[in-house]
């Protein structure tokens, strides 16, 4: 197999890092991509997204395969902040740094980079290749938003590769959770604290008492829950009226995500009542979980690239959540696979760029193979 081309691929990675692309703020990074894809043979469709969530696109690019199978790849567009004027370090030890003061962006252009190294190395070979789809999408970080307004009626494939984790080349993520976001907004009584303290309802005691009750952090190895936010008062003197708290759940299993989520709300309920407050609870799913059998016929052929590579595969499941998430959701098998980026959403975030050549590889020998 003919080595990637490391220098294009490095260069093209960190062209990408430079564009800025804090969520939302995709319109950029999106053309350049239509524009890149179209030169390369792509047929590209810009698919829009409701306004408030991009200035920009999620993007559909298709290249024909003449080998009978499909698969789409995707990596998102968006970055965590900060992710402006990001500069790339490439240092003597062959690690890619940001200078310092931003993140890196990595997570997830270094998904990108991968896979459009690969398909450059495929067309300069003439090699058979699989129908390649790729689906790039915006606002990923906070959200998955992208994902969830993804226009799946351009996929035709059946399977999915999301390069956007960290851990050793040859991690496959066959298992995430699904979220469920808690608001709750807890009314009490204000009064003179100093005066007539016993006149009022302090928001805060009412919250202090359901979450003293309330099961959090590690429920069991598939469950977890937090609070995250909490908002409220206005002067030491004033009992606390209302108070705001931001909390979530998550779980591998979904009956047990519907069971903590509903002991959070009911012990939220319970302490209002108890202390004569009133409280609104709003909760909703953010994505939904997913558990992909390890002995998929799409796994093990992700597997098989890896160990012809010499490359030891892993699937393991992870407590995070990802476009594969939603992509699941939407019909496809979709696994999250490791680009070797590290200490994401840092200002310390790195690549080693012969991690980044290793994926390239084990991409370029699925969509040949």
């Amino acid at each position: 197999m003919t080595d990637i081309n490391r220098d294009r691929m490095v260069e093209h990675f960190c062209d990408l890092v430079r564009i800025d692309s804090e969520s939302g703020n995709e319109q950029r990074i999106a053309q350049t991509l239509t524009e890149q894809l179209g030169m390369m043979g792509f047929t590209v469709h810009a698919l829009p997204v409701p306004e408030h969530i991009s200035n920009g696109f999620n993007v559909y690019a298709r290249l024909e395969g003449t080998l009978d199978d499909s698969v789409v790849f995707s990596s998102h567009m968006d970055t965590v902040t900060p992710g402006n004027g990001i500069e790339p370090v490439i240092g003597e030890d062959g690690i890619i740094r940001s200078k310092g003061n931003t993140i890196l962006g990595g997570d997830d252009k270094s998904g990108i980079a991968a896979v459009m190294e690969a398909v450059r190395c495929i067309k300069e070979e003439n090699l058979e290749h699989k129908t390649i789809e790729l689906a790039f999408t915006v606002y990923e970080e906070g959200g998955l938003f992208g994902s969830q307004y993804f226009d799946m009626s351009y996929i035709t494939s059946d399977k999915a590769v999301i390069l956007d984790t960290g851990g050793p080349i040859g991690t496959i993520i066959t298992s995430a959770p699904g979220q469920q976001k808690i608001v709750c907004n807890i009314k009490g009584k204000p009064a003179h604290a100093g005066l007539a303290p016993e006149q009022g309802i302090s928001a805060i005691q009412v919250a202090a008492d359901a979450i003293t009750q309330m099961k959090l952090l590690r429920i069991d190895e598939e469950t977890t829950a937090n609070i995250g936010v909490i908002n409220g008062g206005n002067a030491t003197n004033i009992v606390m009226p209302e108070l705001k708290i931001v909390a979530e759940a998550r779980s591998l299993n979904e009956d047990k995500l519907q069971e903590q989520v509903a002991h959070m709300i009911s012990t939220f309920e319970a302490a209002a009542e108890k202390h004569g407050a009133e409280v609104e609870i709003e909760s909703s799913r953010a994505y939904d979980s997913f558990v992909i059998d390890n002995n998929h016929p799409h796994v093990e052929s992700l597997k098989a690239s890896f160990a012809a590579l010499g490359h030891e595969p892993v699937t393991k499941g992870t407590g995070g959540g990802s476009d594969a998430n939603n992509f699941n959701k939407k019909g496809l098998t979709a696994v999250n696979m490791s680009t070797g980026m590290s200490k994401v959403h840092t200002t310390e975030e790195f690549i080693a760029i012969d991690d980044m050549v290793k994926i390239t590889e084990v991409v370029k020998h699925f969509m040949t193979h």
